[in-house]
């Protein structure tokens, strides 16, 4: 925002070479009443018609120059960049320009092919939802029955004395298939219930409270890390408990015997400013939009402000080239029999389900940092 600031508006930048104009015609009307008072009254007037007709001449080729330079060069990138976008060319972005006022608005047009970029990956993101929740449905008839038949044969199997260390195997597995057709389940299902002014420094504590008291942060140094004035916002108290404690969990698996901190904020988007802080650190969070041409989801939030939640934690982190893809269903960076994939999808459904947006980063422990924004609830 500086560098645009920095620039000239196309008013100024018009005056000024007009002013510029103006000065070298005086000079050259100056110069020509020097001239005519040398010369013969015979060839004063061929001339006065010569300089007159160059004059005519220079303005028309300067004042082309201008019009072309500040204004149809630009407009013709703009309406180029537009109809690339209109044909489909989601990817096509207006170019920078000279003046404050086109680069203001090559920004302007970038910005909203980005949301619409955002709107067509969320009607897909919607289309997959639907298709997953009647794979879910299916799965949950299809597979649940037999599943509970196989248990019930397991518990006749073991009345008869079958092997111990057998049933036991069985059994875990049985317990995993569970826990993937009920995370599919708990992932497709769409949230009727309102949204509701929430208090995030209420949840965050009692999430973490339920955890440490429950002996789930016994292995890690936990850290609660709440600001104050923490603005209002809209959600679902519930379901923002449990998905801070999923991250909490996924945190402590990740970080055996190092650090957790999770903490709260309010938060806002500025552009050029310092990464986003600590509430101890003392200094305004704010977050600066890095130079990409597309932008991550969570910038789509520029401009309101908000609160910020985060769980951070001292493990091995999220390797770049996973953190676009870590919130899919069934990807997961776990070995084989840890986890299903589907715990940060039901996440981050949770959030965007809620109005908020969820991205992760690089902690300042060194490990992962995952980040919750929720825009203030209206008053």
């Amino acid at each position: 925002m500086a560098l645009k600031r920095s620039k000239p508006t196309l008013r100024a930048e018009l005056l000024f070479n007009l002013a510029f104009l103006a000065a070298a015609a005086l000079l050259l009307g100056v110069g020509t009443s020097v001239a005519l008072a040398a010369v013969s009254s015979g060839l004063a007037f061929p001339l006065v018609l010569g300089i007159v007709a160059a004059d005519v001449g220079v303005f028309i080729v300067f004042g082309g120059y201008l019009v072309t330079r500040h204004v149809l060069r630009p407009v013709a990138r703009l309406v180029d960049a537009a109809d690339a976008v209109a044909s489909g060319d989601l990817e096509a972005r207006a170019p920078d320009a000279e003046t404050r006022d086109f680069a203001l608005l090559a920004e302007r047009l970038n910005r909203m092919t980005d949301r619409l970029l955002d709107a067509q990956s969320q009607l897909v993101r919607s289309e997959k939802l639907a298709s997953v929740g009647r794979l879910a449905a299916g799965i949950a008839h299809e597979v649940g029955n037999p599943l509970g038949a196989i248990g019930t044969y397991l518990e006749v199997l073991q009345r008869r004395g079958g092997d111990a260390e057998v049933m036991a195997g069985i059994r875990r597995e049985l317990d995993r298939i569970d826990r993937i057709v009920r995370g599919l389940l708990d992932y497709a299902r769409p949230q009727e219930d309102s949204l509701q002014p929430v208090a995030l420094a209420v949840v965050a504590r009692t999430a973490f409270e339920l955890l440490r008291g429950q002996g789930a942060l016994k292995n890690v140094t936990a850290d609660l890390d709440l600001d104050e004035g923490l603005p209002t916002v809209l959600g679902r108290a519930h379901v923002l408990e449990q998905v801070l404690v999923n991250l909490v969990l996924n945190a402590v698996d990740a970080a055996p015997g190092g650090r957790l901190v999770v903490g709260a904020r309010r938060w806002h988007y500025e552009e050029g400013t310092a990464p986003p802080r600590r509430a101890s650190d003392g200094a305004r969070a704010a977050f600066p939009r890095p130079g990409e041409r597309r932008p991550p989801r969570h910038e789509f939030s520029a401009g309101r402000l908000g609160a910020l939640l985060f769980v951070a934690d001292s493990g091995p982190g999220i390797a770049p080239e996973d953190r676009d893809q870590i919130f899919e269903p069934f990807y997961t960076t776990k070995p084989p029999g840890r986890g299903t994939g589907l715990g940060l999808a039901i996440v981050a459904r949770a959030v965007y389900d809620m109005g908020g947006v969820v991205w992760v980063e690089t902690a300042r422990e060194g490990g992962a940092a995952f980040k919750l924004f929720f825009p203030e609830a209206p008053r």
